[in-house]
């Protein structure tokens, strides 16, 4: 029994259909239908009832689904085991921001795809927060604050981020000095987000209130530029505006609570090898910012 077939079954199973599980795998549908096919005849029964509307298990297919699942995991544990420097093969489906990962995790997992000729590396960059057993993915990175779940979080780094306004706002509405004054201030949002403060160790949550919102730090931080209201980015959104005038940093005794970048995985005893490997790339990629930052503010050269 071929563990690349019950792979697909796995996926055909969670995905409701050979079309998207095709298109989480990467693969044609024939392919997929051919794996299906292959299982299906060597296991003697139907796995699964196929529609125009997509594939839903059978009763066989509910209670092989399962094996199927810890057989594969089984055999890629037994890969590595057996082979812990050997190259990383399969897929790696990852889901990670829009605000930041395009911009500065791309380059890290274009770096581990060159590594790794091998591998087959699957991006959705979005900021929704996914289900990453229900939608098949095999990891999430996430930056700022992490709701509580079941997940398994590993930080690999810190973030940093500001309240700021347009010099022309402050002259126009002038700048909040404490969180309570946020309240009577246009807030350029991604959504219908709360804001964290810290007074002293204190934490303060306000829920601000604008006209403007986008879903995406970089248009945020224009519609700052433009004068538009007070936006809470982080440091690499904002700095270089900063440092041109654009803009001003704000409230800077309420600094915004410590938060982080983090890689999630499903709960297991063991993260699969490849994502440990990236989330290796993703520390040292961390600790060369930290210590830029520090070259750069110390006026030494990088």
């Amino acid at each position: 029994m071929d563990t690349e077939d019950l792979r697909t079954f796995v996926e055909v199973a969670d995905a409701g259909g050979v079309s998207a599980a095709a298109r989480r795998l990467g693969v044609a549908k024939s392919i997929v239908s051919r794996r299906l096919l292959k299982l299906e005849g060597e296991l003697g029964v139907q796995l699964l009832a196929r529609s125009t509307r997509g594939a839903v298990l059978t009763e066989a297919g509910e209670t092989f689904r399962d094996y199927a699942y810890r057989i594969a995991a089984e055999a890629d544990v037994a890969r590595e085991t057996l082979m812990p420097e050997g190259e990383l093969r399969g897929r790696l489906r990852i889901s990670a921001p829009l605000t930041f990962g395009p911009t500065h995790l791309a380059p890290i997992l274009a770096e581990m795809g060159r590594l790794h000729p091998q591998l087959s590396i699957q991006t959705c960059y979005t900021d929704r927060f996914v289900d990453l057993v229900d939608e098949g993915y095999d990891c999430a990175i996430r930056i700022g604050y992490l709701p509580d779940s079941n997940l398994v979080a590993r930080r690999i780094g810190p973030l940093q981020g500001k309240m700021v306004a347009s010099p022309d706002y402050i002259r126009r509405v002038g700048a909040p000095e404490t969180p309570d004054e946020v309240a009577g201030h246009e807030a350029l949002l991604q959504g219908t987000e709360l804001w964290r403060f810290m007074d002293g160790d204190k934490l303060v949550t306000v829920r601000p209130q604008g006209r403007f919102k986008a879903d995406h730090a970089s248009a945020l931080a224009a519609a700052a530029v433009a004068g538009l209201g007070l936006a809470r980015l982080p440091d690499d959104f904002v700095d270089e505006h900063i440092a041109s005038g654009a803009l001003v940093a704000v409230m800077c005794d309420y600094p915004p609570p410590p938060a982080g970048a983090y890689v999630l995985r499903p709960p297991g005893q063991h993260p699969a090898r490849k994502i440990r490997v990236l989330t290796e790339l993703l520390m040292q990629y961390w600790n060369d910012r930290a210590a830029l930052a520090v070259l750069v503010a110390t006026g030494r050269p990088a």
